[in-house]
């Protein structure tokens, strides 16, 4: 190797307590050239635009971290295999405001005497730490716990935290009570009286609400939106289908006047979100992405698709061959399943293709690709 790219160092790494980003000690600009080259193996398309890099540290808009330890010194983190908590608060991924908010919340841990859960002897209740923050500095902060045994305790305390991270604008207490490895419940209880973190985002005004899904990298999901948005506009469709749509990123991106654009997700808080900022013309319903396209009467000139790293599957992709859509947009975390999912669409080519380095210092990125039917390429 050549050595490790100079903005990076991590402690952590060195002393083998976390080895998450398992390319650290690859050169940037090899990790980027192995990452389109892995992607240009798995998709044919003639054109590939240059790929996005964005920072190599402090990207990280979101945290997700375990807890262990003990009420007077938790650790937020990860796991050893011994089922000990591992440390990670001042990981040089997130940025400068979730490290600075995490030793806060920490703190909240042992004010409130809340008891990290222990795996292995299946006792206590604060199991996560999940905190987000938005392009504007606002931060969302959800604690998975058990039960809702200590609920009264953390609002008691909640004014405390709230005056010690005046940026703090929702806090809410996800419970997960069984015991496995699972990162959330079903269950939210939003402690604050505002239940959505705004998302402004390269111009586009997104929301969050506790239990919905926004991408972890801003600088690369803005240039991803962007992409998908200078298709779209050269195609100059009259309407729109957003499948796996999340809060609207890629729908809200792609408005237009007299444009008709309909974003589907499975995910009811996702849907709330996106209504929320939805203009006239875009239209967001929660549904399976295969059901709903199964029983529509007429199809859309652009299918986008983001769905999750298993791919749209056999089903929506037998649909998307036997419909008469004009042109697919293809948003993937996995160059693998999109690959198997363009086998089974075999009237579909590439045309465009772009990589975004999501996810620095792994083998994971995103590849965003344009399709269309073989006989009009």
């Amino acid at each position: 190797m050549d050595g490790r790219p100079s903005l990076v160092e991590c402690r952590h790494f060195d002393d083998l307590r976390c080895r998450s980003c398992s390319l650290l000690e690859v050169p940037r600009a090899r990790q980027l050239s192995d990452k389109e080259a892995h992607a240009r193996s798995l998709v044919p398309s003639p054109v590939w635009h240059p790929t996005i890099a964005g920072p190599d540290a402090g990207f990280r808009n979101k945290a997700k971290m375990v807890v262990g330890g003990t009420i007077e010194l938790p650790t937020l983190g990860i796991l050893d295999a011994a089922h000990r908590g591992v440390d990670l608060r001042d990981c040089s991924l997130h940025s400068p405001r979730l490290t600075a908010a995490l030793e806060l919340v920490a703190r909240f841990i042992t004010r409130v005497g809340l008891a990290p859960y222990s795996v292995s002897g299946r006792t206590g209740e604060l199991k996560h730490v999940l905190m987000t923050e938005s392009p504007d500095g606002e931060l969302m902060l959800r604690l998975v716990v058990r039960s809702t045994a200590d609920e009264a305790r953390i609002r008691k305390h909640l004014p405390w935290l709230l005056s010690e991270i005046p940026l703090l604008r929702v806090v809410s207490l996800n419970v997960q009570p069984i015991h496995a490895a699972v990162l959330e419940g079903e269950r939210e209880i939003v402690l604050t009286d505002q239940s959505v973190l705004p998302m402004r985002i390269a111009g586009l005004e997104l929301a969050l609400r506790p239990q919905g899904f926004f991408q972890t990298n801003v600088h690369v999901a803005a240039a991803l939106y962007a992409q998908a948005r200078d298709w779209v506009a050269a195609i100059a469709p009259s309407s729109v289908w957003d499948f796996y749509c999340g809060v609207g990123g890629f729908a809200l991106a792609c408005t237009a006047p007299g444009r008709s654009i309909t974003g589907v997700e499975v995910s009811t808080e996702a849907v709330a979100a996106a209504r929320q900022t939805a203009p006239e013309g875009v239209t967001f319903i929660a549904d399976d992405a295969t059901s709903w396209a199964r029983s529509q009467s007429t199809t859309p000139d652009v299918v986008i698709a983001n769905p999750p790293r298993r791919g749209i599957g056999p089903d929506l992709a037998e649909w998307l061959e036997t419909s008469d859509v004009g042109h697919v947009i293809y948003s993937s975390c996995n160059a693998e399943s999109l690959a198997q999912d363009l086998s089974r669409m075999p009237s579909w080519v590439p045309v465009e293709a772009r990589v975004l380095d999501m996810f620095p210092h792994t083998t994971h990125y995103e590849v965003v690709v344009l399709l269309a039917r073989r006989t009009t390429v």
